[in-house]
């Protein structure tokens, strides 16, 4: 039987050792489904709900495995379903190729049903790299480069196929005029910048005495290099949400997330020094950094189109984050006064136990951070967590103290709804050997996260561990927009936009074959935690929360205090107990208290 166009693209997938496709089926891809089973199913079909979840967990899995994420989807609303996800993985900088199908050449530019311009969909989402096969002789430069751009230029590309062209009898590239031939492998390098560069960064660092470093992903891979630039600078180190794991968050000068959704010692570690170096982040906020003129700084990507961003700095060095630094460490000189590193310490802890107080305080039915704050001491040691966007992405951020080998990540740059769940799938099958997690709000667990599970329920035996928890903040109502109409709008809760049913997710949980519980009241959220993390089986947890816990940033002013109590005024109709617990979890960053190297743990519930 000779080989089709199909045929020859499932075998070079497994030629780049892509092991799965995650996907929807459909007309439009009908000759790849084919030639699947003829290919008997490899690299894996996945079979996701909907394309946008397919995207996701593609995302998912390349952002926890560090290899390429490979999806496809049928023409037309398939192609069109993938784009959220897609864009998820461009901003947060995720090797991603999308194989879509096309009507087929006969039928284009006749209205033909299904018929949408792809290569203009597709234009600034994939504007690496996009390209539609019409010819068999296109194969396999087309799909050679988009996956060597997709995993050099860490972004999405996009294969168009029609699909008449994937039923045709493969013919590889002649040696001959206008065709191009094409060749497997991508080179590994670790590109470092110059001996000059270096010496001017390292004149601005050496200069200043109060020095701040921000991580982001990019740093990952040099966790020693990183701490090794800190202890020789006395600095302290905050992270980019998408960095959370690049560094412990036990290490005492280690303030944790910037942001919003970050905490006060980072916040106040960038309002005060006077150095600023950042390694591998494009974190966008730079109301969070420092004041310009204030600090001098010094910024290392190895994207060169992702330097010079977001502040003035001195010196851009592009290049790997651990040669860079291992090349710079030398040049630096040793900071001989500890004053500035030991108030971070001290701001760090004090802030750890202001966490504890906040989660401690009594809501109704349960604090939403009690929750996750329980969570933190039981966390396994291999863990791969995803958080979901809103509200959950706060306690995410603040309670979690990630170490070791754990993992983490959440849609950083996007910030879509939707993501957990299928961020949970894809990491087990990049890691199915350890547990997974998800935090998530109960608005994203209806919008997509409820028929995930059926995705959980088709593949999860084949895992080797089979625990994946999916934790539901259930407090019926769109949280986090919610906070925002008030804090920035100074209006109250508007009922038909935000309120949301209270679905029985366990109990949709145990209906399909996985473990389910309800949690309605705080004593119960340990046992909860415990039983999940022991099933046999993924398990969603249903925790009843109290949606008047503020999500308080970490620089609240008065102005947003004001704002949230004009809402009041307005008659926002939870706002009795909104001002209770606003201001109860404020007041716990004031209340006196032993300042310690690091946070209380209970550690033998680990």
């Amino acid at each position: 039987m000779s080989r089709t166009v199909s045929d020859h693209i499932l075998e070079r997938l497994r030629a780049w050792e892509v092991e799965y496709v995650f996907a929807y089926p459909g007309d439009g891809i009908n000759g790849l489904l084919a030639a699947w089973g003829r290919a008997g199913d490899n690299p894996r079909f996945i079979q996701a709900r909907h394309e946008e979840m397919a995207a996701f967990e593609a995302v998912g899995y390349a952002k926890f495995s560090g290899r390429l994420g490979v999806c496809a989807a049928t023409s037309g609303p398939g192609a069109i379903h993938l784009l959220n996800g897609l864009y998820d993985a461009k901003l947060d900088h995720v090797p991603v190729v999308a194989i879509v199908g096309q009507t087929a050449r006969s039928a284009m530019g006749g209205s033909y049903q299904q018929e949408v311009d792809l290569l203009t969909l597709y234009k600034d989402v994939a504007s690496d790299f996009r390209e539609m096969v019409t010819v068999p002789e296109q194969l396999p430069n087309v799909l050679d480069r988009a996956i060597r751009t997709a995993l050099a230029r860490r972004t999405v590309t996009a294969v168009i196929i029609p699909s008449d062209v994937q039923q045709l009898d493969y013919a590889p590239p002649e040696h001959a005029f206008k065709m191009v031939p094409s060749s497997l492998g991508r080179p590994h390098y670790a590109a470092t910048p110059s001996d000059e560069d270096l010496l001017r960064a390292a004149d601005v660092l050496n200069a200043g005495e109060r020095a701040a470093i921000l991580v982001g992903q990019g740093a990952r891979g040099a966790r020693q290099e990183v701490m090794a630039i800190a202890d020789r600078l006395n600095a302290g180190v905050a992270k980019a949400l998408l960095g959370k794991d690049a560094l412990d968050d036990e290490l005492p000068c280690v303030t944790g997330s910037i942001g919003l959704l970050g905490t006060r010692p980072s916040y106040e570690l960038m309002r005060d020094c006077d150095t600023l170096l950042v390694i591998g982040s494009s974190f966008p906020y730079t109301q969070f950094l420092p004041q310009f003129g204030q600090a001098r700084g010094v910024q290392i990507d190895i994207d060169p189109h992702m330097v010079g961003l977001r502040y003035p700095f001195e010196v851009n060095l592009v290049g790997d984050a651990r040669e860079t630094l291992s090349r710079l460490l030398p040049m630096l000189t040793a900071r001989q006064d500890n004053g500035w590193r030991e108030k971070i310490e001290q701001d760090t802890a004090r802030w750890w136990e202001v966490m504890r107080r906040r989660a401690a305080v009594e809501a109704d039915p349960i604090n939403p951070e009690y929750v996750v704050h329980v969570l933190d001491d039981m966390l396994p040691e291999n863990v791969v967590l995803a958080s979901d966007s809103g509200s959950a992405a706060n306690w995410y951020a603040r309670h979690l103290r990630l170490r070791g080998t754990m993992r983490g990540s959440l849609s950083g740059t996007l910030a879509t709804m939707g993501p957990g769940v299928p961020y949970a799938i894809g990491a087990k099958f990049a890691h199915g050997d350890r547990p997974a997690i998800a935090l998530v709000g109960d608005g994203a667990m209806q919008m997509n996260g409820m028929a995930e599970l059926i995705t959980i329920v088709k593949y999860w035996q084949e895992w080797e561990d089979p625990r994946l928890v999916v934790a539901v903040l259930n407090n019926q109502d769109l949280n986090q927009v919610t906070w925002e109409m008030r804090a920035m709008e100074g209006a109250p809760q508007f009922l038909p936009s935000q309120a949301i049913p209270d679905i029985a997710y366990a109990d949709f949980a145990r209906l399909i074959g996985l473990d389910g519980l309800r949690i309605e009241t705080p004593q119960d959220v340990p046992g909860a935690w415990q039983a999940a993390l022991a099933s046999d089986r993924p398990c969603v947890l249903d925790f009843v929360t109290d949606p008047a816990v503020p999500p308080i940033p970490p620089h609240a002013t008065l102005d947003q205090i004001e704002a949230a109590a004009t809402a009041v005024l307005k008659g926002d109709s939870d706002r009795a107990a909104m001002v209770r617990q606003g201001f109860r979890a404020k007041v716990q960053e004031f209340l006196p208290g032993r300042r310690r190297s690091s946070p209380p743990r209970a550690r033998d519930q680990r």
